[in-house]
């Protein structure tokens, strides 16, 4: 009697049988090698094909979003260290506009170009750019200036990682 249905072995693991296939290439693969997506099973190396494709940042667009990010987070800092108080009364509302600031400044001379690292990039720019505000009010023992500082650019770096990850709040 002869079995009309071959056993699959999956392509990475020829030890393990399976019955799953990727839906995009229609390769054999095991539970351990499948990724569920919202239309199916994927292997990992048509899903890190999928994910190049939103991967369009430049070498310099890491540059500029770091200079622009550091420079407006910077200017911003300034802000926040002379209006300390009136700034913890708007907390929320101001870093979520200095950071949505920031965002579309990066967005537009990076011409919208995406990666995981750039938005990751720019949300450390954000920090980078408040250090010599928050080393100053350390040194001069200011630690009212020091957590308004600390607050914006938390808030700040926050928000400007949401808006270009693209996570609504």
């Amino acid at each position: 009697m002869s079995n009309s249905d071959p056993t699959l072995y999956c392509a990475n693991h020829p030890s393990t049988p399976t019955t799953l296939r990727c839906n995009n290439c229609e390769k054999p693969i095991c539970v351990q090698c499948a990724v569920l997506t919202p239309t199916g099973y994927r292997c990992k190396e048509c899903i890190r094909g999928q994910q190049k494709k939103f991967e369009t940042a430049e070498w310099y667009d890491y540059i500029l979003a770091f200079v622009v990010g550091a420079a407006i987070s910077f200017a911003g800092s300034l802000v926040v260290r002379f209006f300390g108080f009136i700034f913890f009364l708007l907390f929320v509302l101001l870093g979520a506009v200095a950071g949505f600031l920031v965002a579309e400044a990066i967005r537009r001379v990076t011409r919208r170009h995406r990666s995981t690292r750039l938005f990751q990039l720019a949300a450390a720019s954000v920090i980078v750019g408040c250090l010599p505000v928050f080393l100053w009010d350390l040194i001069t023992l200011n630690f009212m200036n020091l957590l308004w500082v600390g607050l914006y650019a938390v808030s700040t770096a926050s928000t400007v990682y949401a808006r270009l990850r693209g996570l609504r709040l």
